[in-house]
């Protein structure tokens, strides 16, 4: 097995590996360092939990000069938590050469992160939309930027980012070195590594989360008005050591929180409506275990990565099959065993069969003290496949216009891809969209119409904040 001293890491830095407690490199460690060193584009297939961060971080902190003041290394994240884990690793990477790093991102005042990149920024690590903002600004100068990380591609292009990373990467020289990391790869993606990336050499790692065999998984059939009171059942009879516990909406996340916390549980919960401090602390405290139960939707949580979770409980059914893979690969990490288990409503029975047929194994009943033989779960080959959903014909439908139109920059697309991800709605709920100069105009389920509009409200889109209301247009 390879060292960190074979993979020709200056002193330095290898000093920095140690003093974080690094004693020999991950797959894709060993694989992805020399050839970044190197100067080679490469694409990297790995998820959280491989040490991908270290893997495209170590190389940064190599390439910089921390005697220049510019900008020389952009690392682009999906989601503001995985913007802040990858700064604060980097940081510790960077202390010994005097690497400066900024992190930027939406929900934090702008001035102060424009301040932030006046005063230095060696290396800039931000979420998409906030990046493209200040470039639009002139604020964030990306012509010696050398080096660029597109980190879990796949989540950004499922989260309609694809224009607003090309509109950044056509601000970077075209000489920069790209690397890209992803744990799928469909079409999309490759299409943006084939654009964007020269000779790019290509690196695929299997992780825990990948190919999941030491999870027991089960099914706990329930009534909707006894969730609640079920689920303090559950944690009371499994008395996990610490619990992530899913939820499709950030209003479910704090009826939820509260629910618990007023029976005596120990507690957090963590969505997008948090202000940035509350989610830096609630991540914080999870992390160190001081909290044993985390309420998350799963926005919020992706890119955590905790190897302490021993339960997932999936209090809401996921609305795709990838979503309950990528939710019970929470647990059961780093050769740790870990249980999941998933609360099913008559009316989800459905969604249920899909992930069974989609994992390739039924999924237990749950009782207190059972167990069943963990199951492997292969990730699926390709990301967007979802259950088929036929919306009955005389569903009752309600009219929405958004702000924003092609003058914006906005696609129909981008405002159907941004409705399903922030509600858990199929694609086939959102129906005769028509996008105008200035304003958009859609329709949605009747019943559904306020959590739309509550949910997406303040979504940005294209570098344009999303604003829905009902309209009496036909």
């Amino acid at each position: 097995m390879a060292s960190f001293e074979d993979l020709g890491l200056s002193a330095p830095v290898l000093a920095a590996v140690h003093e974080v407690g690094y004693e020999t490199p991950s797959p894709i460690q060993d694989q992805a360092i020399p050839p970044l060193l190197a100067g080679r584009d490469i694409i990297g297939q790995a998820q959280t939990g491989t040490g991908k961060t270290a893997a495209f971080g170590l190389p940064i902190i190599e390439h910089v000069d921390p005697s220049l003041e510019t900008v020389q290394a952009l690392v682009l994240t999906p989601t503001r938590e995985l913007c802040i884990q990858v700064t604060q690793a980097i940081r510790t990477y960077g202390t010994t050469r005097g690497v400066d790093v900024v992190a930027v991102f939406g929900g934090a005042p702008i001035r102060n992160q424009e301040a932030q990149l006046r005063t230095g920024g060696h290396v800039v690590v931000g979420t998409v939309g906030r990046v493209l903002d200040l470039v639009s600004r002139g604020s964030l100068q990306l012509a010696d930027c050398r080096f660029v990380v597109l980190d879990e591609a796949d989540e950004m292009l499922d989260l309609g980012f694809l224009e607003d990373v090309e509109r950044i990467l056509a601000a970077t020289p075209t000489g920069r070195q790209t690397a890209l990391f992803s744990a799928t790869m469909p079409t999309a993606v490759r299409k943006l590594a084939d654009h964007y990336m020269y000779d790019p050499l290509v690196v695929a790692v299997e992780a825990a989360t990948l190919t999941i065999d030491t999870v027991e998984q089960f099914q706990l059939p329930i009534e909707t008005r006894e969730k609640a009171a079920k689920l303090v059942e559950v944690l009371g009879a499994e008395q996990p050591d610490q619990a992530i516990v899913f939820v499709r909406t950030k209003i479910r996340c704090d009826q939820l929180f509260r629910t618990l916390r007023d029976k005596g549980l120990n507690v957090r919960a963590l969505h997008g409506d948090l202000t940035q401090g509350q989610r830096d602390g609630v991540m914080l405290a999870f992390k160190a275990s001081r909290v044993p139960i985390l309420v998350a939707t799963d926005v919020a949580a992706r890119g955590l990565d905790i190897s302490t979770v021993t339960h997932v409980i999936n209090f809401d059914v996921p609305i795709t099959p990838d979503t309950y893979v990528h939710r019970i690969g929470r647990t059961g990490r780093v050769g740790r065993s870990g249980r999941a288990i998933t609360f099913v409503e008559d009316r989800q029975k459905r969604e249920l069969e899909a992930i069974e047929r989609h994992i390739g194994t039924k999924i237990a009943p749950w009782t207190p003290g059972a167990h069943a033989p963990p199951a492997k779960v292969a990730a699926p080959a390709r990301r967007h496949e979802k259950p088929h959903v036929k919306r009955p014909a005389d569903e009752p439908r309600a009219r929405l216009i958004a702000s924003g139109g092609r003058a914006a920059g906005i696609a129909v697309s981008d405002l159907v891809s941004a409705i399903t991800h922030a509600t858990g709605l199929d694609g086939e709920a959102v129906s005769d969209v028509t996008v105008l100069e200035r304003f958009a105009l859609l329709s949605v389920p009747a019943p559904e119409a306020d959590r739309v509009i509550e949910s997406v409200s303040g979504v940005t889109v294209a570098g344009h904040q999303l604003a829905f209301e009902r309209c009496g247009l036909p």
